[in-house]
C-alpha cells in the first residue's frame, strides 16, 4: 500500500462522491454498506452548517495523495453519566477496496481521536459475515469483544453484529 494515504477534512469538491458512495445503491456502498435511499442534500446541508465536525460526530475524507478514496466517521457513544467512547466506520470506495486501505484509515483515524479527545475507548461493529471489516479491524489493533445479536436492521431484516473495541493504551504509536 502506498504510505501516502491520509485522512483530512470534507470539502465542497468531496460532496459529490459521497454522495455517490452513500446513494447510488449496494454496488457503490457494499452489502453492509446501504440502507436504502437517503436525503440527496442532506450531506451539503451539514457540510454547509459545520464541515461534518462537531463535538459529538465527524467525517474525514481518506485520500491517497489528491484522491478520495473514501470516508471515515465517529461519533459519541454514551458510557454512564460521565464517559463516552466514540464508535467510528470507514467506506472505501469500490476501487480501492482489498488493498488496505481501510485498514490504514482506521488506526490513522484511532491515532487522531486518541490525540484530540479525551476518550479511552474506540469501538466499532460490523456485520457478522464481513469478514473483510473484521479482519481490517484486527489488523488495526482492535479486539473483538463478542456478537450484538439482531443490533441492525438492513435491507428487509435485523442482522447480528460483531463489536470491536480499542482502549488509549493499546493503541499503536506512530
Amino acid at each position: 500500500m502506498n504510505t501516502e494515504i491520509h485522512l483530512r477534512p470534507v470539502t465542497r469538491d468531496d460532496l459529490a462522491v459521497l454522495a455517490t458512495l452513500n446513494n447510488t445503491g449496494p454496488e457503490m456502498a457494499s452489502t453492509f454498506g446501504w440502507f436504502g435511499w437517503t436525503d440527496p442534500v442532506g450531506l451539503t446541508r451539514r457540510w454547509e452548517g459545520n464541515g461534518l465536525l462537531t463535538p459529538d460526530s465527524g467525517h474525514l475524507v481518506v485520500a491517497e495523495g489528491e484522491a478520495m478514496l473514501g470516508l471515515v466517521s465517529w461519533h459519541r457513544s454514551p458510557q454512564g453519566p460521565l464517559n463516552h467512547s466514540w464508535n467510528i466506520g470507514v467506506g472505501i470506495l469500490p476501487e480501492a477496496r482489498g488493498r488496505g486501505v481501510g485498514t490504514a484509515a482506521q488506526r490513522m483515524l484511532v491515532r487522531y481521536l486518541f490525540a484530540h479527545t479525551q476518550v479511552n475507548r474506540i469501538d466499532a461493529n460490523t456485520d457478522v459475515t464481513n469478514v473483510a471489516e473484521q479482519r481490517a479491524l484486527e489488523k488495526a489493533g482492535f479486539t473483538r469483544e463478542g456478537v450484538l445479536r439482531g443490533a441492525q436492521f438492513r435491507n428487509g431484516k435485523y442482522h447480528d453484529m460483531v463489536l470491536f473495541s480499542i482502549l488509549r493504551h493499546e493503541a499503536p504509536v506512530e
